[in-house]
């Protein structure tokens, strides 16, 4: 499969980021986690190439395949469910765990890590049933749990917005894990990164805040059986 067109595409998705963030008047740097779900490990080796050092996968299975024969100097991102069988896999294969969900999975990986393990807790901003992710009553208690885990070091809250084409949907939902991250640093503990924003809703996450956005189909094209992001 060619990604011949990724450098073009890429090269929107940044000038989408600085637009909306001077109309916002943000400053900050937005990570763009190339999303290979899907694809082969050549699509991670033509987003190293142009200039895309951070890759994310949906399963371990799939990211640990491709690390085996995929382009050096990557950062691999976790974005999918864990499970709690899995956390023996990803300490020391993995630079960012988007999904940390419960207390229990937290204490599985700060179990297995040898050394620090940067993680999100994922909310469920959404409010929505099918989705994983703690809920936003919850998150305060459990960002502090985490927190004073040893080997975890938490930086942040991650979410998905619903399925929607409905923008005023998709603001609520990525403003309201903002407003919970400022809550949670009203109480002592500052969480910088936002994880927010997939293919189809990234540019309204970074109008409000995101830090980290997590792009498939925009950069490398539809898969042959399509999922999101």
């Amino acid at each position: 499969m060619s990604f011949a067109a990724l450098p073009e595409r890429l090269a929107q998705v940044r000038a989408e980021i600085a637009r909306r963030q001077a109309a916002a008047g943000w400053t900050h740097a937005v990570t763009i986690v190339a999303v290979t779900k899907g694809f082969g490990p050549e699509a991670v080796i033509a987003a190293r190439e142009a200039g895309l050092a951070d890759v994310g996968e949906n399963r371990v299975q799939e990211a640990l395949d491709k690390q085996n024969v995929a382009a050096p100097g990557i950062r691999w991102h976790l974005i999918g469910h864990l499970q709690r069988n899995k956390a023996k896999l990803v300490p020391g294969r993995f630079a960012l765990v988007h999904s940390v969900d419960s207390l229990a999975l937290a204490e599985e990986l700060n179990r297995r890590a040898s050394a620090p393990l940067r993680v999100l807790l994922q909310v469920n901003a959404a409010r929505e049933p099918q989705k994983s992710g703690c809920s936003l009553d919850e998150a305060p208690g459990l960002a502090r749990q985490i927190a004073a885990l040893g080997q975890l070091q938490l930086d942040g809250l991650m979410t998905m917005a619903p399925f929607t084409d409905d923008e005023d949907v998709q603001r609520r939902t990525f403003r309201s894990l903002r407003a919970l991250r400022d809550t949670i640093k009203e109480e002592g503990l500052w969480l910088p990164t936002l994880s927010m924003g997939m293919s189809a809703d990234y540019a309204t996450a970074v109008a409000e805040g995101a830090t980290v956005i997590r792009l498939g189909t925009v950069l490398f094209g539809p898969r042959q059986k399509e999922t999101t992001p």
